[in-house]
């Protein structure tokens, strides 16, 4: 199974480098000419992945007509650009491996959703869980959730995927991997603000596991099943992201709480915090299941420029209610 990559970040190098173990031919795809010449000349992304040597049977590319002879896709473009890059990519019934995360702005449609509109006859998957590009380049142990509806093509992917440090759990639930990946970078903000405001560990744990019920609530109401959200995908990666500053929406989190401002953070970024693009849709889509996210709120009015004491106060001053 040749495999073929759209996005050349460091999430996109990193899997391109796992579908290479053992020599097999990848083709990625990258928008940047740089990163195109850097990875077919000198075997390395060092706009996004500097110092990782990848595979040399890693052949980069900026046409994605190149890509029509690969037998699965792995999308890893950011959320709000997989419309736009799958318009034009030459797909037919080739699976698709969504591996970006997040909720598409006016639609409100999950990454997935978006994919099968433009593609009816692709197979879709979904490839999500607590995964820092540079460990899983790196060959550190890494566990996923890869969900797809079809469990022959599904259990094809993860095979051939699968590593000795890189291990793929089964799924169907496509829309339950997507949201747990959707929503945890909007929590990761919330609790990067915590760390930034100076407000403590008891606090980052509980606005952890409170937005875990908020992705719950989301989650079953958008047609997810629990156990999806308890696990890699959803908890697993909440976890993570929610605990380090190598995230970057934690990072951006962390500046908010320090009073900075978000477009002046946003655009000092060279990779995207996919989080404050989608907090904004997300709390639409919530409004329009009729779902209570007051941290998914929190963010937005943090990101919208309020004070972080200000609405730190207000998150405090909800009524007490049962658990």
């Amino acid at each position: 199974m040749k495999i073929g990559v759209l996005g050349g970040g460091a999430w996109g190098t990193a899997l391109a480098q796992v579908a290479a173990r053992g020599g097999a031919p990848v083709t990625l795809w990258a928008r940047e000419a740089e990163v195109v010449s850097a990875i077919n000349d000198s075997h390395e992304n060092t706009r996004f992945l500097a110092g990782v040597a990848l595979s040399p049977s890693i052949r980069a590319t900026s046409g994605l007509a190149e890509l029509a002879d690969c037998d699965a896709l792995l999308v890893v473009v950011p959320a709000q650009h997989v419309r736009a890059v799958l318009n034009e990519t030459p797909v037919g019934a080739t699976p698709l491996v969504l591996c970006a995360k997040g909720i598409e702005a006016g639609t409100r449609r999950l990454v997935g959703e978006v994919a099968q509109a433009l593609h009816p006859a692709a197979p879709i998957a979904v490839l999500s869980g607590p995964t820092f590009a540079h460990e899983v380049a790196a060959g550190l142990p890494t566990a996923v959730t890869l969900a797809c509806a079809d469990p022959v093509i599904g259990a094809a992917l993860a095979d051939r995927l699968a590593g000795p440090s890189f291990r793929p759990y089964a799924s169907d639930d496509v829309i339950g991997a997507e949201i747990g990946g959707a929503v945890k970078n909007v929590l990761a903000i919330a609790c990067g603000v915590v760390e930034g405001a100076g407000l403590g560990q008891n606090a980052r744990a509980a606005l952890i596991a409170r937005g875990f019920a908020e992705m719950t609530r989301f989650g079953v109401a958008r047609g997810a099943q629990v156990e999806t959200l308890s696990g890699l995908s959803g908890l697993g990666d909440l976890v993570l992201t929610c605990s380090s500053t190598a995230s970057r929406n934690f990072s951006l989190g962390m500046g908010l709480g320090q009073g900075k401002r978000a477009a002046d953070l946003l655009s000092d970024r060279l990779t995207v915090a996919e989080g404050a693009f989608t907090a904004p849709v997300l709390r639409e889509a919530a409004a329009e299941a009729g779902v209570d996210m007051p941290v998914v709120e929190a963010v937005c009015a943090l990101l919208e420029g309020a004070e972080v004491q200000a609405v730190i106060g207000a998150l405090l001053a909800r009524p007490l209610t049962r658990e």
